[in-house]
């Protein structure tokens, strides 16, 4: 509230958050040519250009999977677990729901995309709503293949999406102790144990509508680790546990959802070097044309041979899970 003074009122320190991005994956990929064969393919200009792009396509494509790993984190989940979304009796709830979830996490409500496997593209694609001219208001979809914007959302088939394999503990329970909003670890109890809660497991407690993630595996009863914490708190009785079972991870999602840190490996080096060392003829900084991915190609003479490499170095982070919601099949 406003209070009128002489003074002004003090400003409200604030404390940014931050998200560390470990620069943990480092690959490579690319091919060599002896002397002999660069004499047979001069002629064809665009050989060595193709073999660049498949090198980058091998490393984006790494890259893309290190960011759809991190969906053990998310909490949000909608959906059934074997059944596709868009297909029979879920059709465009399967939109909306996810749509609803992701307001419900206070998710802004622009730059949203959602990726799913392609399973569920296609029983989207078969959606009259989605497809149909008349309906839809575009024969966009039947002309390009692609789902395209539906709800507010950006919809992209992806062929890394991962399944998650659910831990087989059952007749889950609380201990009957009692637990206030906000705790993000309640002491459990497993009828059969089985290889326990893991780790990206969802489960949901009676009285509670809200959808929780296991952060750390817990192979027999005891204290079971979650995000996010309590919405409801929980009274001093048993109270019943129900696991999500093995489902297919597609994500709806808000751009800020995950962290992607890149650095060019050589950077260092050059300024101790300069920029070749060895037997190393050249090292260059590109960025994909199509990705927007930063990596270093180093043309480097071997005997007889020349080898075209390309490496990254990357880090990826689930940043804030509230900005995602997982849409089982």
């Amino acid at each position: 509230d406003v209070t009128p003074a002489a003074t002004p009122s003090v400003a409200t320190a604030l404390t940014p958050t931050t998200a560390q991005i470990s620069l943990s994956n480092w690959k490579h990929a690319g091919f060599n040519l002896n002397d002999q064969e660069v004499g047979q393919i001069r002629a064809d200009q665009d050989f060595i250009p193709l073999q660049m792009a498949e090198a980058f396509k091998t490393l984006a494509n790494d890259i893309n999977k290190t960011v759809l790993d991190t969906y053990t984190g998310i909490y949000g989940y909608v959906g059934t677990g074997g059944t596709t979304p868009f297909g029979a009796g879920v059709e465009v709830a399967s939109a909306t729901n996810v749509r609803k979830a992701l307001h419900e996490q206070l998710c802004p409500r622009t730059d949203r995309r959602a990726v799913m496997d392609f399973a569920a593209e296609a029983a989207a694609l078969n959606l009259a709503q989605f497809s149909d001219a008349e309906k839809r208001g575009s024969a966009d979809t039947k002309v390009s293949g692609n789902v395209g914007r539906v709800f507010g959302i950006d919809w992209y088939g992806e062929d890394a999406i991962q399944t998650h394999t659910a831990g087989t503990a059952s007749t889950i329970a609380t201990n009957g102790s009692a637990y206030d909003v906000g705790v993000n670890s309640i002491t459990m109890t497993y009828g059969t144990p089985g290889t326990g809660m893991l780790v990206g497991d969802v489960f949901t407690i009676a009285g509670d509508d809200q959808t929780y993630v296991v952060s750390a595996t817990k192979a027999t009863a005891g204290a079971v680790t979650f995000t996010p914490g309590l919405k409801v708190a929980l009274a001093a009785s048993v109270t019943v546990v129900t696991p999500k079972g093995d489902h297919v991870v597609n994500i709806a999602f808000h751009r800020d959802a995950f962290g992607l840190a890149m650095r060019a490996p050589d950077a260092g080096i050059k300024e101790l070097f300069g920029a070749t060392t060895g037997n190393v003829l050249s090292s260059v900084t590109l960025q994909d044309p199509v990705s927007k991915l930063v990596m270093r190609l180093e043309l480097i003479r071997g005997y007889k041979m020349t080898i075209w490499d390309v490496d990254c170095l990357w880090g990826t982070s689930l940043v804030d899970a509230a900005k995602a919601c997982r849409l089982a099949g």
